[in-house]
């Protein structure tokens, strides 16, 4: 979908670098180069950079000594940049489905509230949210033990009937195996452990893996900006792009984690049956010991998850060796000694009933529910809080009228004046290369930043985004861990009556599911009406825009439709609202239901009314049946992604939206792939830089432009300057601004605009994911963006249009004469000729 161009210039007359980086969805080399014959420059397998094999010596020296190297009349030199492997690979990356609850907690850690920078409310937000991951790690762990332990060898084993449907499980029956070896329920489960115990090591694989080839990537190594200077932001930290020594601490501590609850979930049960009156001493003391130590280890994964954070000023290659390595193998010794515990012969133990899975599963949610309460307070705390002398987090938002929104059309497209656009130099464009195009009026700007705040805070919930996206975390997990548990004791007991079945909070759990899609299914019903309501208010805008009394009615529908569906994305914060607020009032309704009566929802209402047994009824029953589709459905989709390359493309889609930003609150999360495209793209920028002296102009398209800005931060203050930026169709402001403020807000925006030479922005109304990047330019350069393009380019048939034009919306930008107006003037900027006019109009 998104493409990159970076387009370098010499300023002694050298030959131009046009440097294509796709963007979200991949691309081959030979269709970014429209040549059928690429050769490889630099790189690997993983990420790349191609040219034409025509173009293989551009940078050769030229035969004639007065002519520049790698000439070619003037025509910059493509390249093409290919990083599509870097989050849609082999067969492996379907694995990363199982992931997805960690890289939503991740997403949380970057969404926090702009402040001042290292006050104790700012780590603060950020311990919280990394203890909201390692809760996550546990969750899935405890959802492996409850299937594996309770589920399978604790309860179904532990049946005579149900052991009988399974033959795979006779050895482990008492009544099959004739009181075999394993039949014990210490050793059952000690066999049992073996599945969680291989989950936690898979995920401490792809982990480790996924480091060595992302985190351990080394950017540009160079000084530290000042921390509170007007250009301050986290992304031109040096060591943004660099988080191998946190990500190797967190793996540590949550793979120490993960094992620490297998042996918990196997030893507290042999240990409940050693404390009983007339058990054997030394048991008992053993058992007693194995619970201090579990509690001693738990409490040193805590300390270590909170003990750092990440360190940005600076590339900092420590790696905790010893930490790092003793304790996951500390964790791991113990969990073998509790084994060999469980797994002791006690001739009166028999299994009943269930494991201690309510306990354990009502004490993460319980604890869940009060980080993410904490981490709100925070956030929210942040948010009202005094900003730094940048007035970082303080809106300067223009006065942009909605995304889709219908514009001021009085004057018709053709007779209005394209007003000339001046750049950092305070030159003009050319005559030539300011005209506007048939579209939408010019949305009004250049008001002061004050009369901009009054229009409202851009910020996601006023800073709550960051607590929000950690409850639909959370939530997430659960439904992933209650469909697995459902899902698997409905396919042990088939009868539904030979087994007790999943813990009583993970099916009230699943009870509440039709009601938060009751719940949603209002949101969008009013949505929809909204939608409708905006296309009719479009409508009488497309017609005046175009000229096109009486026009085509279902030409003009399906443009204002358009317009007016792409408005819905500015109406995600209030989806994650209601959404993260219905979880957290029906968790914690499902949690003092299940504690309050200790059965599930039909028991608990047996001796209620008709209407309420009858509405408890249908609720568990279609929770249980929705809890399960939803299972079956993740692991087709998995097996599928695992199976075909272009499903598992699509996955690697997902990811690229989602794995932008470093792993700093869970290591397991898909890796970061920006923390290698980042450093990529400034080494080569950087290199042709110091190589020529010439000055770059960088265009992004969609996620594109994402990347080109965290490029261009990262290079040194001094070659900024020498940067002229193109983005288009950019959720650089409208998505990255809105839900990360801290990175991506107000203050972020202009300082990357004070600090680079040139930026200008397209967009489209019918754009559901770019749209402005609301720059006046009233204290930090000229306005960034031009007035939204026109689409369709025309309404009917024309000269220049015989054939009807297509509603583009987010694609094919390159196809509006615009693109190649701004695309003509910035590289006019970076003639030879034009350093010494500086300060002269076009």
């Amino acid at each position: 979908m998104g493409e990159v161009r970076t387009v370098e210039c010499s300023s002694t007359g050298g030959a131009a670098l046009e440097l294509l980086v796709h963007g979200v969805g991949g691309a081959t080399p030979e269709k970014m180069l429209n040549d059928p014959r690429t050769v490889r420059i630099t790189g690997d397998e993983t990420a790349a950079v191609y040219r034409r094999a025509g173009d293989a010596d551009a940078d050769a020296p030229a035969a004639d000594a007065n002519a520049p190297s790698g000439d070619h009349h003037g025509r910059p030199v493509p390249e093409a940049y290919v990083w599509s492997n870097l989050t849609s690979g082999n067969g492996t990356r379907a694995l990363w489905l199982l992931l997805l609850p960690f890289m939503v907690v991740n997403l949380a850690h970057w969404m926090r509230p702009a402040a001042r920078e290292g006050t104790r409310a700012v780590r603060l937000y950020g311990l919280l949210v990394r203890l909201a991951g390692l809760s996550l790690t546990v969750l899935l762990v405890a959802a492996a033990c409850e299937v594996a332990l309770d589920l399978t060898a604790w309860q179904c084993a532990g049946t005579r009937a149900c052991a009988a449907r399974h033959s795979w499980l006779g050895f482990l029956s008492p009544s099959g195996s004739h009181g075999g070896w394993w039949s014990p329920p210490g050793r059952r489960l000690a066999l049992a452990a073996l599945v969680p115990t291989a989950l936690t090591g898979l995920l401490w694989y792809l982990s480790h893996r996924t480091w060595r080839a992302y985190e351990s990537q080394e950017p540009l190594d160079r000084g530290p900006e000042p921390e509170h200077g007007p250009a301050h932001t986290a992304l031109s930290r040096p060591g943004f792009w660099y988080g191998r020594r946190l990500v190797a601490r967190l793996r540590a501590a949550h793979t120490a984690a993960g094992l620490f609850t297998v042996a918990a979930a196997v030893g507290t049960a042999a240990a409940r049956e050693d404390h009983r009156p007339g058990g054997p001493a030394v048991l008992d003391a053993l058992g007693r010991l194995l619970e201090v130590s579990l509690a001693a280890g738990a409490l040193a994964v805590v300390w270590v998850v909170c003990r750092r954070g990440r360190s940005e000023n600076r590339l900092d290659r420590t790696l905790d060796a010893h930490l790092v390595h003793r304790l996951p193998l500390t964790a791991l010794a113990l969990l073998a000694l509790t084994l060999v515990y469980a797994a002791w012969s006690r001739p009166h133990w028999h299994s009943s009933g269930r494991l201690a899975g309510d306990t354990a599963f009502g004490a993460l949610a319980l604890a869940q529910g009060a980080l993410v309460l904490g981490l709100a307070t925070v956030a929210r705390s942040l948010h009202r809080s005094p900003k730094d002398g940048t007035g970082r987090g303080r809106s300067t938002v223009p006065a942009v009228p909605p995304q889709g929104g219908a514009a001021d059309s009085s004057v018709p497209p053709a007779a209005r004046p394209a007003p000339a656009v001046p750049c950092a130099d305070g030159t003009d464009a050319p005559d030539g290369l300011a005209g506007a195009v048939p579209g939408p009026a010019r949305p009004s700007a250049g008001r002061s930043a004050e009369a901009a705040s009054a229009d409202g805070e851009r910020s996601a919930l006023r800073g709550l985004g960051g607590p929000a996206v950690v409850m639909l975390a959370c939530a997430l997990g659960g439904v992933m861990s209650g469909g697995v548990a459902q899902r698997v004791s409905d396919w042990l007991d088939g009868t539904g009556t030979s087994l007790d079945g999943p813990p009583v909070l993970l099916t009230w759990q699943a009870s509440m599911i039709p009601v938060l899609l009751v719940v949603l299914a209002v949101l969008c019903a009013l949505l929809g009406r909204r939608t409708w309501l905006l296309t009719r208010a479009e409508r009488a805008a497309v017609v005046r825009e175009y000229r096109a009394d009486p026009g085509d009615p279902a030409r003009t529908g399906r443009i204002a439709r358009t317009r007016s569906m792409a408005t819905l994305t500015d109406r995600a914060p209030l989806l994650v609202a209601v959404t993260a607020t219905s979880t957290l009032l029906l968790g914690a309704g499902a949690l003092v239901g299940a504690f309050a009566s200790g059965r599930t929802p039909v028991r608990a209402t047996a001796a209620a009314g008709p209407f309420v047994q009858g509405a408890a009824q249908a609720a568990q029953a279609l929770g249980s049946w929705l809890i399960g589709l939803g299972f079956i459905l993740f692991v087709t989709w998995g097996r599928r992604a695992y199976k075909d390359a272009s499903a598992r493309r699509t996955i690697g889609i997902l990811w690229d939206v989602g794995t932008f930003w470093p792993r700093a609150a869970h290591p397991f999360a898909p890796p970061c792939y920006a923390e290698r495209a980042v450093p990529d793209l400034t080494w080569r920028m950087t290199g042709w830089t110091r190589a020529t002296g010439g000055r770059l102009v960088i265009s992004g398209h969609s996620q594109g432009s994402v990347l080109a800005a965290a490029a261009a931060w990262q290079l040194k203050p001094s070659d900024r300057k020498r940067v002229a930026l193109l983005t288009y169709g950019s959720p650089i402001e409208r998505l990255y601004g809105r839900w990360f403020p801290a990175h991506f807000g107000p203050a972020a925006l202009a300082a990357l605009h004070r600090d680079i030479d040139c930026w200008r922005n397209l967009y489209r109304l019918t754009d559901p994911i770019g749209g402005p990047v609301r720059l006046t330019g009233d204290d930090c350069g000229p306005e960034v963006d031009r007035a939204p393009l026109a689409d369709p380019l025309a309404y009917g048939r024309t000269a220049e249009h015989p054939l009807p034009a297509p509603v583009l919306g987010h694609s094919d930008y390159q196809a509006d004469p615009a693109f190649a107006e701004e695309r003509a003037r910035l590289l006019a900027r970076l003639s030879p000729e034009l350093p010494g006019q500086r300060g002269q109009r076009g």
